[in-house]
């Protein structure tokens, strides 16, 4: 509303919010190339600010605290610390080395996307996000690939801590970095020697304008008596007296103004540190600690429902698994059963065929018996016609001696009667040489007796006769031995 002052519109921005701890930020918009911060007691349209509508305030964290793990109670302002710092780091406003760059990436993907999962964070997941400054990119002749890699590595160690906790492990390496909460301001001291005055939560500090992370001077806060600024010139007053009061002047009235705002809450934060914390704060704090205690509770069920769940899911997948299995296995037994089965018929058939083949083989065998039977009774034969033919061999064998002899025998015998042939032949000879002798004369002595005496009859012709019947017997006697020698031959 046109009435408003800045402190409405801050209360709306924290109210809608939920947001507490409203001491540590404020609204800035930018003039004439100037921050500039929203004052609590003045109105909102009194400001300098852009006279454009819109008009634009963002709302950011003003004062940092000294350290963010005992000053941050609500989960909200750690939330909207982490997602400043992590602007400020990427955007280079926050130097930030690269092995620390790449560990709190790391802690930025837990806190977005929870515990690592490699069935779900596959490799690109992080493709479309920004993680790293690119001056650490820049630096290193590393692919996209290569960092995510890097990250992952880290983000898989940080297995269990829930969004709250991962960012606040990101703001407890942030902010001990050099440049963390620090506010930079061109000035120049008495000699016209450009320089940077940083103002953070533990006092001023000037740095030479070519190195932001060492200071030269350091100003703690307790050891600071005054700060003031007149016109451009702002004046440093030691609580140590006999320590030179350092003067320096800005470029703008304006950057006074906004360096003595900044010098007062920071100022006041640390004093506030150091005193027992107000009644609000407790009560913050004992609701946090409740939130705390209660969300680990949470947690806790909710871990032990993941691990039930998942030993649930592992269970269940082993009994699907074990169910896939038996169903192979019960597929494979009814192929085994079936290919028995066909195994049995062909069997049977087998059976079948080889009974048929054993009775063959029977009436075969029963043949062969028979056969062996007569081949035995032919052995026997032949066994007594062998003793026969033997004996038969040793006749024919003696018979042959036997022949041999009487061949020999009758050889000779045959020799003797041709002998007694030829001198047979031979006397033959002679008596038919005797008989015609006989006979010529015989012839003679007729015509000779014709005349004379006859001589007595009976001794001649006996005689004659008795040759006559020799020879007859001769002669049918060698032809009775001739031809018995022809038959034996």
């Amino acid at each position: 509303q046109v009435k408003w002052k800045g402190k409405d519109l801050f209360d709306l921005v924290c109210r809608t919010l939920g947001l507490r701890e409203t001491w540590f930020f404020g609204l800035q918009y930018t003039i004439k190339d100037t921050v500039a911060w929203l004052k609590m007691d003045k109105k909102v349209l009194d400001h300098d600010v852009p006279t454009e509508e819109p008009k634009t305030f963002h709302f950011l964290a003003k004062f940092y605290p000294e350290n963010a793990e005992e000053e941050l109670v609500q989960e909200i302002t750690q939330h909207l610390f982490f997602l400043q710092v992590k602007k400020q780091i990427l955007d280079e406003k926050i130097f930030c080395p690269p092995e620390a760059s790449v560990l709190l990436a790391s802690y930025a993907v837990q806190a977005k996307y929870g515990d690592y999962d490699p069935n779900v964070h596959k490799r690109g997941f992080l493709a479309q996000e920004e993680l790293l400054p690119k001056r650490v990119i820049n630096l290193y002749q590393m692919t996209p690939e290569m960092w995510e890699e890097r990250i992952t590595a880290w983000y898989a160690e940080h297995r269990g801590r829930a969004r709250d906790e991962a960012e606040m492990e990101y703001l407890k390496i942030a902010q001990d970095l050099e440049m963390y909460g620090v506010n930079y301001f061109a000035i120049r001291n008495k000699k016209g020697t450009e320089l940077l005055l940083g103002v953070d939560a533990l006092g001023l500090h000037i740095y030479d304008p070519d190195n932001r992370l060492t200071p030269k001077i350091s100003f703690p806060w307790n050891e600071i008596r005054n700060i003031s600024y007149s016109d451009k010139e702002f004046t440093i007053k030691p609580l140590d007296k006999k320590i030179d009061v350092f003067k320096f002047n800005s470029s703008k009235l304006r950057v006074n103004k906004l360096i003595l705002q900044l010098c007062i809450g920071n100022h006041d934060l640390f004093m506030r540190r150091r005193k027992a914390d107000s009644l609000e704060v407790q009560q913050m704090k004992a609701q946090a600690r409740e939130e705390k205690a209660r969300k680990q509770m949470e947690r806790q069920c909710l871990a032990r429902e993941k691990q039930m769940r998942e030993e649930a899911e592992r269970t269940r997948d082993e009994l699907e698994r074990r169910l896939m299995q038996l169903k192979e296995e019960a597929t494979m037994a009814n192929e085994a059963l079936m290919r028995s089965e066909e195994t049995a018929d062909l069997l049977a058939e087998k059976a079948q065929i080889t009974e048929e083949e054993a009775k063959l083989l029977a009436q075969k065998a029963a043949e062969a018996e028979q056969e062996m039977q007569r081949i035995k009774a032919t052995a026997i034969r032949t066994e007594e016609e062998k003793r026969l033919m033997e004996q038969k061999v040793l006749e024919a064998e003696m018979l042959a001696l036997k022949m041999a002899e009487e061949s020999e025998r009758r050889a000779k015998e045959a020799d003797q009667l041709k002998q007694d042939l030829q001198e047979a032949r031979e006397s033959e000879r002679r008596a038919k040489q005797k008989l015609l002798e006989i006979t010529s004369k015989s012839s003679y002595t007729q015509s000779m007796n014709s005349s004379t005496t006859a001589l007595p009859t009976d001794l001649p012709s006996y005689n004659l006769i008795s040759e006559s019947l020799s020879f007859d017997f001769k002669d049918t006697d060698m032809k009775r031995l001739s031809m018995e020698i022809e038959k034996e031959k």
